[in-house]
């Protein structure tokens, strides 16, 4: 019997230790950066090719679409050529504003430009970019040519 007695306390030992839970701990971190994507979609050409008799000749329109997205807030697109247009040419664009911006038709030239001011925490796409090219009767024969322009999301003024 001495052996059935010493052997009892050990499994009530063990079956005590088997019940309890092991638990650790861990610590996770996390960040979320500041976030300023745009994209353009498209391929806008614009070619100036009548006139009314009198009058300059007629522009030329063209439209693409762009996709935005911040998680910042007073944010505002600016538009840049990479060179100015030809003298006599004029080429403007206006972007339509995402949810609570304002958007302004600007004519570009080589010193960026606001044209959405007010962007603040969005992600939308598929909105609308019209271009339009004018020219004066000045500007005579300009060969095919093209500009690029960097569109660049700041800090709002």
């Amino acid at each position: 019997m001495k052996i059935i007695r010493i052997a009892l306390p050990a499994l009530a030992i063990v079956a005590l230790s088997a019940g309890k839970a092991a638990a650790q701990d861990q610590e996770v971190s996390f960040e979320v950066q500041a976030i300023n994507q745009i994209s353009f979609s498209g391929s806008p050409s614009l070619v100036i090719s009548t006139a009314t008799a009198g009058s300059a000749p007629t522009s030329a329109n063209a439209n693409a679409t762009y996709a935005i997205t911040t998680n910042e807030t007073n944010r505002k697109i600016t538009a840049q050529l990479d060179s100015d247009m030809p003298t006599g040419t004029t080429l403007s664009v206006t972007l339509a504003a995402p949810n609570g911006a304002t958007s302004t038709t600007v004519q570009l030239s080589e010193s960026a430009q606001d044209v959405v001011t007010g962007v603040s925490k969005v992600s939308e796409s598929g909105l609308n970019v019209s271009y339009s090219l004018t020219a004066t009767a000045a500007a005579g024969v300009i060969a095919a040519d093209s500009r690029t322009i960097t569109y660049t999301i700041a800090t709002g003024a």
